[in-house]
């Protein structure tokens, strides 16, 4: 087993995306990238913290790679806006992997590299790439939110749920069994 982590605006919208990936083993939302210890969701939100609100995605090497676990990253969210998804606007909604070894940065840095060179976006990737120190998981309600609210909160309808069929028509091939 690998864990890859990365934050791309709300957790809620990464972990709906990344548990549906075959290989997936787990998604657990939480906090990483800040200074305070054990920081609770409304420190985070205030922003001041320097926490990012990230998934610890633990997966299956042998099944899905961390490169193709990247461009799926990549692909459901925005990494070109710096500090924003949409309306979700702070530090702690910016694209931002961190790496748990070297090849981890190598490959994430290859990557970043292959889609700006394409020009898959109109504005270049900015997505801060940073070694993991320390995860902190998120309160228990914030776990498998989205399969736990969808038809519950309209965040869900309207933000989530879009990322989650952009996945669906794309990557169909990843998808686990539903």
């Amino acid at each position: 087993m690998e864990i890859a982590t990365l934050g791309g605006g709300c957790f809620w919208c990464v972990e709906a995306v990344m548990q549906r990936l075959n290989g997936v083993v787990s998604v657990v939302s939480g906090y990483e990238g800040g200074s305070v210890e054990n920081p609770t969701y409304k420190q985070i939100s205030s922003g001041l913290t320097g926490h990012a609100e990230v998934v610890q995605v633990t997966y299956q090497p042998d099944i899905i790679d961390y490169k193709t676990i990247l461009e799926v990253f990549f692909t459901t969210h925005d990494p070109t806006t710096l500090n924003r998804q949409g309306n979700d606007v702070g530090t702690q909604y910016r694209s931002v992997i961190f790496y748990n070894s070297p090849e981890q940065k190598q490959i994430a840095d290859k990557v970043i590299a292959d889609f700006n060179n394409e020009q898959l976006y109109p504005d270049p990737i900015i997505t801060e790439v940073s070694p993991s120190k320390t995860f902190y998981k998120a309160e228990e309600y914030h776990q498998n939110y989205y399969n736990e609210n969808a038809d519950k909160n309209p965040y869900c309808s309207f933000v989530v749920a879009p990322k989650v069929q952009k996945l669906r028509k794309k990557f169909k091939h990843l998808l686990k069994a539903e």
